[in-house]
């Protein structure tokens, strides 16, 4: 399934690319793992993340990186609370 979604990268400053659910998968799995989630709790919190960010996405044809990261967060948190504490803070984490 192709998604018809560009996302807006750095406030506009770098070029533009096609949404792409596996880094975001990616990125959720890898905050899950820090948090010492067990490998399949990380894998389907990660699944459901991103099923609620391309289900957001409908009817979208451009969103920012900061919008996805918002929506994914907001999805982690029902998820797994203490992954979605570090996937909002990461930036001042590390």
């Amino acid at each position: 399934m192709g998604l018809a979604v560009d996302v807006v990268k750095r406030r506009g400053q770098r070029k533009t690319e096609p949404f792409d659910p596996d880094k975001l998968h990616a990125s959720v799995y890898a905050a899950c793992l820090s948090v010492k989630s067990l490998d399949g709790l990380a894998h389907d919190t990660a699944d459901r993340v991103c099923d609620a960010v391309i289900l957001w996405t409908t009817n979208k044809t451009e969103v920012t990186s900061a919008d996805i990261r918002r929506q994914a967060a907001k999805a982690l948190e029902t998820f797994h609370p203490d992954a979605a504490y570090l996937y909002q803070h990461h930036k001042v984490i590390m």
